[in-house]
């Protein structure tokens, strides 16, 4: 079964969409057909995998979501033979004001993928930074939430209203989603506020919290303008050691137990 997940917080600068490149990439590597859909309209997951948007033309993910093309259509080839992309553009601003009368208005993501979904072991959302309609048409479509945490002193801000929107989103409009996770990113080791977030997150959060921690690493904020993963930019860096580690956490720890 097909195990979606989306990368989920409305705070920016969190390594949300290095999460979600990177982790499909990682899934990809270890042999699981992976798609990443690019839900944000800046588009950085795209480019961040060498998408050149100005060649997308009337076919990507807007196109999808209004039913003028279909997903199959849209979804592109990337450099790793197992991974694909459903890329974005700067059109899926608009989404949400032309969805805003629209009935069942949350589900165009769930509906649009529902063609392509079977053909992948995992489909990874990059959500925007928002709470708003693409991150909700997001929460429903996905079976599980990961929610990066940046390791710095504001870090645990609106994670509460986050989370109090997964509990909405469960009750009303999806209620077989979980929260996966919660994954320290951005994590330097001689900051002792990175060990006190650490800590904090931990203590209330227990075993929710990914073992897997991401470390500041200058070769992984380098890789998106190369328009690589860091799997494929360098390999044997602490950023892509990490990814490959949070992907064999995901794949081994038993948080998709409850699927088939």
């Amino acid at each position: 079964m097909t195990k979606t997940i989306a990368i989920a917080n409305q705070k920016g600068g969190v390594g949300k969409t290095t999460t979600a490149i990177n982790l499909a990439a990682s899934l990809a590597v270890a042999e699981r057909r992976t798609l990443l859909v690019d839900c944000d309209s800046q588009a950085n997951a795209s480019s961040g995998l060498g998408i050149d948007r100005s060649s997308l033309s009337d076919c990507h993910l807007y196109h999808a979501l209004i039913g003028n093309r279909p997903a199959e259509e849209a979804i592109q080839q990337t450099g790793i033979p197992m991974l694909h992309i459903l890329p974005s553009d700067r059109d899926l601003v608009g989404a949400e004001i032309e969805f805003v009368s629209l009935p069942d208005r949350e589900h165009k993501l769930r509906e649009a993928l529902r063609s392509v979904i079977d053909r992948y072991d995992f489909v990874i959302i990059d959500c925007p930074p928002s709470l708003g309609f693409l991150t909700l048409n997001a929460l429903v479509a996905a079976r599980y939430v990961i929610v990066p945490l940046q390791c710095e002193y504001f870090a645990l801000e609106g994670l509460g209203q986050l989370l109090n929107t997964v509990k909405l989103v469960q009750k009303r409009l999806n209620p077989a989603l979980a929260l996966a996770g919660i994954l320290l990113t951005m994590f330097d080791s001689r900051n002792r506020i990175s060990h006190r977030v650490r800590e904090e997150v931990t203590s209330y959060f227990g075993n929710k919290v990914f073992k897997t921690i991401i470390p500041r690493n200058v070769r992984l904020s380098e890789s998106p303008s190369h328009g690589l993963p860091i799997i494929l930019y360098d390999i044997n860096s602490r950023g892509s050691l990490s990814y490959m580690e949070l992907a064999q956490e995901i794949l081994t720890n038993g948080r998709f137990a409850n699927d088939p």
